[in-house]
């Protein structure tokens, strides 16, 4: 059978509220998501057995390959359907890793289509959603990849029309642990932040006929809650958003996810490209992408 290939596109989050932690320790969070057009590269060529190997820029900042979200959402799959097509995957990583962009997820979830294409699955099939959301919180949104409100711990989604966003994408080379940031987050089990008298995120964005201008206002109304405890454990997160802020044009400058990847977005593409040269010339060591959010 042919090689099959698929884009696993980094994930951005425009906002981030954390409304609570659990009893169960998860955190419930609403977050706007957007995809950017800068991906990993995902082949498979089916075969017998299942395994993984890497290639790319990042490739060894992956670690062991036996630990690898490809392989984990793979074996889940295997596990559920009975005589499951697999073969060799090989991952081609210029995303940075641990960088608050979904860069693991997303490959996780370009693994889940390519063996769904393999095995004749649709893409809502109950057993490609369950190992979705077994895999990682941010699988269930990288799956379809495109933009939307998430809620909950990352398995509620409600699409979204968004505007194209000309951006700049900065990573420090520090990667950020997720338990360490909402360890220093620091919420108990049970402890909510917000009453059920709070207005939903969802009915405060703009419609689907709004304009950059107006998203960027909308967004600026908000935050990402994960941004001071991020600081926290990793300061060099500061010096992005202050690098990002001193470009010219920056509409807005915020860190994704957890951490340490920070964005800014420009009112258009030759903005975003100046600012994106005036970083890396400051900063060669820094991973720097200009392109568009969506």
């Amino acid at each position: 059978m042919p090689m099959l290939s698929d884009e696993a596109r980094a994930k951005v989050n425009l906002s981030l509220r954390v409304n609570g932690r659990r009893a169960d320790g998860y955190h419930d969070l609403e977050s706007v998501v957007a995809f950017a057009d800068c991906a990993d590269r995902l082949t498979l060529t089916p075969g017998a057995g299942l395994n993984l190997k890497m290639s790319g820029p990042l490739a060894e900042a992956c670690g062991d390959t036996s630990d690898n979200l490809v392989l984990k959402a793979a074996r889940l799959l295997a596990e559920r359907v009975p005589g499951m097509k697999a073969g060799c995957f090989t991952l081609d990583k210029v995303l940075p890793v641990a960088a608050g962009i979904g860069g693991g997820s997303a490959d996780a979830a370009a693994a889940l289509r390519l063996l769904a294409q393999l095995n004749g699955l649709a893409l809502d099939d109950p057993r490609i959603i369950e190992v979705a959301e077994l895999t990682g919180a941010d699988v269930p949104v990288c799956i379809n990849s495109r933009s939307c409100i998430m809620t909950g711990v990352g398995e509620a989604l409600e699409a979204l029309s968004l505007p194209k966003m000309p951006c700049v994408m900065v990573n420090p080379g520090v990667p950020v642990a997720t338990r360490d940031v909402f360890n220093a987050l620091g919420l108990r089990n049970g402890e909510l932040l917000v009453g059920v008298t709070d207005v939903l995120l969802r009915d405060r964005w703009p419609d689907d006929k709004a304009s950059l201008e107006e998203w960027v206002e909308a967004l600026a109304a908000n935050s990402n809650d994960l941004e001071a405890p991020a600081l926290r454990v990793q300061p060099v997160i500061g010096e992005v958003i202050a690098a990002l802020n001193a470009t010219n044009g920056a509409w807005l400058a915020r860190m994704s996810g957890s951490g340490a990847t920070c964005f800014a977005i420009y009112e258009n593409t030759a903005d975003a490209g100046r600012a994106a040269e005036q970083i890396r010339r400051d900063h060669p060591g820094w991973w720097v992408h200009a392109g568009t959010l969506s």
